[in-house]
């Protein structure tokens, strides 16, 4: 078996469609072949990594370079398409750069999996899904993430806990009050949740249907009332360095 060649760290790093395979020749164009020709200056034989969302992390090696496209040929597989927690986060729609902070983050933190919510008191109400795709790409090719977070689309919070999955616990963030974050997650192992709100917080019927729905444990985020994107994150992050992959 050969020695496997590592490319160097400065390596450009892209998400392209796959299924990836060992000296699959891979055509780029557009914004990326500009990205690697202009920006880079990719010369024929630099080494690219390239990750399909399926396959895995590959080294790829520049062959045919023109003035605004290129093939790149996978030479070998560096690794696997990784295997994040299976946890989601629940989030209301937020401001749109807001919400963006959001989905780099909890693409970051190793999130599986986004769904985003619409409630009484968001300020926005559609998410473009192309623009939030590309937020998540751009986050995973600088984090070395393989494996893309699932972003679904928005829908109303009443459906959301309508069709909720009975094994799957919900982690309420509720600013008016619960039981220790930390504690709450560590004591609830297996597939999980966490259920943030706007910039103004849930309404009163919302948060009573919240807390009413079985599988929902209100929890406290500290003694600071947080931005709802802090909020997010600050959740994740506990999460993942208390059961998570941390």
């Amino acid at each position: 078996m050969g020695m496997t060649t590592h490319p160097p760290r400065s390596a450009p790093r892209l998400f392209v469609p796959g299924p990836l395979a060992l000296d699959a020749v891979v055509a780029i164009d557009g914004a990326q072949a500009h990205y690697l020709l202009r920006v880079m200056r990719l010369a024929p034989g630099d080494a690219v990594i390239l990750c399909d969302d399926a396959t895995g992390e590959w080294r790829a090696e520049a062959q045919t370079l023109g003035k605004r496209d290129l093939a790149l040929r996978c030479a070998e597989l560096l690794r696997a398409r990784e295997e994040v927690p299976d946890f989601w986060l629940c989030a209301a729609l937020l401001k749109k750069d807001r919400f963006d902070l959001v989905l780099e983050k909890a693409c970051e933190l190793g999130v599986a999996r986004i769904r985003p919510m619409l409630t009484q008191r968001c300020v926005a109400d559609r998410l473009n899904p192309a623009r939030a795709r590309a937020t998540l790409i751009e986050a995973a090719e600088q984090c070395a993430r393989t494996a893309l977070p699932q972003c679904d689309a928005p829908l109303p919070l009443a459906a959301l806990l309508a069709d909720w999955p009975a094994e799957r616990a919900l982690f309420f963030a509720d600013e008016t009050g619960g039981a220790p974050a930390a504690a709450t997650f560590a004591a609830q192992r297996g597939p999980a949740a966490l259920l943030v709100g706007p910039e103004g917080g849930f309404d009163h019927a919302e948060r009573a249907a919240i807390r009413a729905h079985p599988a929902a444990r209100a929890i406290t985020l500290g003694p600071r009332i947080l931005r709802g994107e802090t909020a997010a994150i600050a959740g994740c992050a506990l999460w993942m360095g208390t059961v998570g992959d941390w």
